[in-house]
């Protein structure tokens, strides 16, 4: 055995160890380092060596700790990706819900282009409201007088069945209109008839139905079922119109009355649902 010195590698401290203890570990007699005894020198040389300091291993709950840390940084930045994702696909799905209903309104706007405002007339000033047919004034004009209150051209004549129609207004339910509901079945039945009603005339005589719009443009009727007058001249029908002549005065507060002539399109009415019940 033989001795030798080797120095501390964290302090420099000189340290005599026998050459048999080579490789082992031992504390440094004044840092209290766990060192490393080197090889001996071969051949007793005096150079002096250095130690090899004992690695200290990482403690086990730091890089556990550090894992975790690790873990729940993961897991938050996951989560908030996550939110930002599902609002992004959330603004998303709202942006194309708003294109979309655009796009159909539009489309709507396309296909009912904004309909025109009802035309207005003023009152006929050559004919008058009056009960006494015998000094009703019929002109060689179209269909004209005061309907609610206002000023009513007929704009289109319809004759269904036994109902004839005066109308103002290009769509259904019309601006202004008196519907006269006649005892007949069809349009045939009519040709070359006169019908005259006088307001004492006691029943049964035909209903008339008058046809306005109020203030919010929502159709309103009213029936009357007696005490007007009416003189109705049906021409012949031919090509699927019925020409005619008249004058139609009302009782109600506003006077509604119409004079002239007409030229109806006949139209045929629906056919009559017929029940199916069993009889008993």
């Amino acid at each position: 055995m033989s001795e030798f010195k080797f120095a501390c590698p964290v302090c420099g401290q000189h340290i005599t160890a026998d050459s048999t203890t080579a490789g082992t570990q031992l504390d440094c007699p004044t840092c209290f380092r766990k060192i490393i005894v080197p090889q001996a020198p071969a051949g007793g040389s005096n150079l002096i060596l250095s130690a090899t300091q004992v690695a200290t291993p990482r403690p086990l709950q730091a890089d556990a700790s550090r894992g975790s840390r690790l873990t729940r940084a993961q897991s938050r930045t996951a989560f908030y990706s996550t939110v930002v994702l599902l609002l992004l696909l959330c603004g998303a799905s709202t942006a194309f819900l708003r294109w979309r209903g655009e796009v159909l309104i539009n489309a709507l706007h396309k296909e009912d282009p904004p309909t025109e405002p009802p035309a207005a007339y003023p009152a006929p000033s050559g004919t008058f409201w009056t009960m006494d047919l015998a000094k009703a004034v019929v002109p060689d004009a179209p269909a004209a007088g005061t309907v609610h209150g206002d000023g009513f051209l007929c704009e289109k004549a319809v004759l269904q069945g036994g109902t004839l129609s005066l109308r103002q207004g290009k769509v259904w339910p019309p601006d202004l209109g008196i519907s006269i509901h006649l005892f007949a079945t069809q349009a045939v039945d009519l040709n070359g008839k006169t019908l005259i009603v006088r307001p004492d005339r006691p029943p049964p005589v035909p209903s008339v139905t008058v046809r306005w719009k109020d203030e919010q443009k929502q159709p309103a009727s009213a029936h009357i079922d007696s005490g007007y007058a009416l003189r109705v001249v049906f021409g012949q029908a031919s090509e699927g119109r019925m020409p005619g002549k008249i004058y139609i005065a009302l009782p109600d507060e506003s006077k509604s009355f119409a004079a002239g002539t007409f030229d109806a399109l006949i139209r045929t009415p629906p056919p009559k649902v017929q029940s199916t019940a069993a009889k008993p």
